[in-house]
């Protein structure tokens, strides 16, 4: 069970339930931050919604560099430089 963290919450009145320390933690959630809520079968995965939004936006933008022609770091500094000197 390496990386599994077990926690138990008590679901209250209103459906609001309280994280555990550890799982805020493990997620880096703060008081205020958002959370997404995965529902797989009879599963719930709790993602850090930041966390979310970045791993669907890798994966919508996963080939595009290479379509654009962009296949080393260099390829992309030589990109930036050019869009600087276009609006200059």
């Amino acid at each position: 069970m390496n990386g599994i963290l077990v926690e138990n919450a008590k679901v209250m009145a209103k459906g609001q339930i309280t994280l555990p320390k550890d799982i805020r933690d493990a997620l880096g959630v703060q008081t205020g931050d958002r959370v997404t809520l995965i529902r797989q079968n009879d599963q719930v995965i709790l993602m850090n919604a930041a966390v979310y939004a970045m791993k669907m936006l890798q994966a919508s933008m996963a080939g595009e560099a290479e379509k654009a022609g962009l296949h080393s770091d260099e390829d992309v500094v030589d990109l930036v430089m050019e869009m600087r000197n276009e609006e200059r």
